[in-house]
């Protein structure tokens, strides 16, 4: 047995069962050893960033590690977006990146890298195979990693000599006892404890009375903890928030509604306003997404006091122990708190704009859909719009690094074959990964995409008016407010070509539409929802901030 052959091998019997793969000449013996390994699921991905995207969705959904492989450093730099991402979501990930031989690398061939150093900026654990005996046992090791905790990124880096030297064995997973419990890079070794005396200092802010507030995030946004949450919340009478861009939240019809921290810093400082108490559980003390000229980067108010009841590292399992502890030292929390209802399906008639998209979305949404949400500022209305829809998942962007959506949907689906899945993506994000999409039709996955076209960078336009530009005055002229100037909008429209979405998709296998109005977009994503296998809607909407498109788009009226 190779190197390779070991590695994978390894991975196999350690419960990875897709390597999401771009390969290139240094990982030749990587792809004829998942030839010779039964059950081992080969994705291929035209980009890397698609591949370091498709295994954080997978790993979110399934909570076990899908693979990548990866070509030398620049192609780990290609896939680093996603990582980013991945990272930020605390999500179980295994990298494997090829190497020269460890003999070529001296000579500085072109290809050359410092691969350590940029693996480093965003995984958990890294490691350089350096002797194919050792291949089997690094590859359990990377699992091991990958699997500690909540979940981290691990990279291991395999040269091209280590992969077809021969000497290697096969290892199994790493027992946790014999884990490592010490040092920078330490694994946990048991499940993660409930403190109680983190349990009994929150539950004595809850109790006295002052205004309170309590942020989930991570593993206390699935269901056994979600109700214990609501417990706490109904018992204690403290405002229920959830970090902005969740990586996984479980919402729908019968489940406790949470509400989201607000994006812009004033908006989530107004949430937080007046709360003498702050109880973490499984979520960071909140800051600001940018710093902003006379705005706090820390958004919790000065005489807040904050209590972390559930670490970074807490489990699905001790983030609800922790909170069910919490609610029973509550006076009346023994009660079932109300949920919100099944909604009444109103489809959406008129102009299409964000909202009416997402009254469609909420009112045709299947159950047991996964949603994976990049529709940015057109997707403001969604989480109202869906709050009473059949119960779902939904998958934010968790680390703000554009061109997640796609490939996260890829991911989801193969994770969860038999559930639709839901990609409502933005025009502009879209760009960064459209190769998604011949991946969806080469591996025939259920995924229907709804892309927002609204020409425009939207977001950045937002941006730019808070930072540069205040909104022109009532009745100026078009395109006079002061920063509206040719190089805002060379780098901030889309316009110019118009993007022709579903021609895009259709040019990679997947069958595609253009809805102009809301009744054509809601018989259109009806379709697509109906039909197996992958589809796209182009819903034309218009912006919501910056200048009149050149090309003439309306901007949107209102904004909730």
């Amino acid at each position: 047995m190779n190197g390779a052959e070991a590695v994978v091998a390894s991975l196999r019997a350690c419960g990875v069962e897709v390597f999401f793969a771009n390969p290139g000449t240094s990982e030749m013996h990587l792809v004829a050893a998942l030839d010779a390994e039964p059950g081992a699921r080969a994705v291929p991905c035209l980009f890397e960033g698609v591949a370091t995207g498709a295994a954080d969705g997978y790993g979110r959904m399934t909570g076990r590690p899908a693979a990548t492989l990866l070509h030398l450093g620049p192609g780990l730099g290609n896939g680093l977006a996603n990582l980013h991402n991945a990272r930020r979501a605390a999500t179980r990930l295994v990298n494997l990146v090829g190497d020269h031989a460890t003999y070529h690398k001296p000579l500085d061939a072109p290809l050359e890298s410092d691969i350590d150093a940029v693996a480093g900026t965003v995984s958990g654990w890294v490691r350089r195979c350096r002797d194919s005996r050792t291949a089997g046992a690094d590859a359990a090791a990377a699992v091991a990693a990958a699997t500690a905790g909540r979940g981290r990124v691990a990279t291991l880096i395999l040269p091209a000599d280590v992969s077809w030297s021969p000497g290697a064995a096969a290892a199994g997973a790493v027992p946790r006892a014999s884990r490592p419990t010490t040092g920078p890079s330490a694994e946990t070794a048991t499940e993660y404890a409930v403190a109680d005396d983190a349990v009994a200092e929150a539950a004595a802010a809850l109790r006295c009375g002052e205004p309170a507030a309590l942020l989930l995030g991570g593993p206390a946004l699935r269901e056994p903890a979600l109700r214990e949450a609501a417990r706490v919340a109904a018992a204690s009478g403290a405002r229920l928030l959830c970090e902005t861009f969740p990586a996984r939240l479980e919402r729908g019809a019968g489940l406790p509604a949470v509400e989201r921290l607000a994006y812009l810093p004033e908006g989530a400082l107004a949430q937080l306003r007046g709360a003498r108490h702050l109880v973490l559980a499984g979520a960071r003390s909140p800051v600001s997404f940018f710093a902003y000229p006379g705005t706090p980067g820390r958004l919790v108010p000065e005489d807040c006091r904050v209590y972390d009841l559930t670490g970074p590292d807490s489990d699905v399992r001790g983030t609800r122990e922790a909170l069910a502890h919490l609610a029973d030292r509550l006076p009346g929390s023994h009660g079932t708190p109300a949920t919100p209802g099944p909604a009444e399906p109103l489809t959406p008639t008129g102009p299409l704009t964000g909202e009416t998209v997402a009254a469609a979305v909420g009112a045709l949404l299947p159950e047991g859909a996964v949603v994976v949400d990049e529709a940015n500022t057109s997707g403001l209305w969604l989480p109202a719009a869906t709050a009473g829809a059949p119960r779902h998942n939904w998958l934010c962007l968790t680390g703000g690094a554009i061109g997640q959506g796609l490939p996260l949907a890829v991911g989801a689906a193969l994770a969860c074959p038999g559930q639709p899945v839901v990609c409502l993506e933005a025009d502009g994000s879209a760009m960064f990964t459209p190769q998604a999409l011949w991946t969806m039709a080469r591996e025939g996955l259920d995924i229907t995409v709804v892309v927002y076209a609204n020409s425009s960078y939207a977001i950045l336009e937002m941006e730019y008016d808070r930072l540069i530009a205040p909104s022109a005055a009532p009745g100026s002229e078009p395109g006079s407010e002061p920063g509206c100037g040719p190089a805002r909008r060379d780098l901030l429209d889309l316009s110019r070509p118009v993007l022709d979405w579903a021609g895009i998709a259709r040019s990679m296998g997947v069958p595609a539409a253009r809805a102009t109005s809301a009744e054509e977009f809601t018989a259109e994503f009806a379709r697509a929802l109906a039909e197996p296998g992958p589809h796209l809607v182009q819903a034309c909407v218009p912006a919501l901030f910056g200048p009149p498109s050149p090309a003439g788009a309306p901007k949107a009226d209102r904004v909730p």
